[in-house]
């Protein structure tokens, strides 16, 4: 995954709704009218974060009549999962007090 991918993904997570979308689409597959019932969003303001969230393919969706489908790109989430869990912290006494000084000579 690359930096610009985790980028894409971090900006659509920013958002509380989108948060509360992907959390419920963790649950499984829902319909589009589920999500706006759960969400108490306008039809539009739901279409503006599904198409984010789709766009950055956290989310994959199909339509059957005048309703999407969501879920989650499960593959997509496992990667920026296992990205973010890569990244570790050295975070000794040591460390912490030594790079107050690297600098000074």
């Amino acid at each position: 995954m690359t930096r610009e991918e985790v980028a894409s993904l971090c900006k659509a997570m920013s958002d509380a709704n989108r948060l509360r979308i992907i959390e419920m689409l963790a649950q499984g597959e829902k319909c589009g009218c589920h999500l706006l019932d759960e969400l108490h969003v306008t039809q539009p303001t739901l279409s503006h974060h599904m198409k984010v969230l789709c766009e950055c393919d956290l989310v994959s969706s199909y339509k059957e009549g005048k309703w999407h489908h969501y879920s989650i790109n499960c593959e997509k989430f496992r990667e920026f999962k296992s990205y973010l869990t890569s990244i570790t912290c050295s975070c000794s006494t040591e460390a912490v007090s030594s790079a107050g000084n690297c600098c000074r000579s």
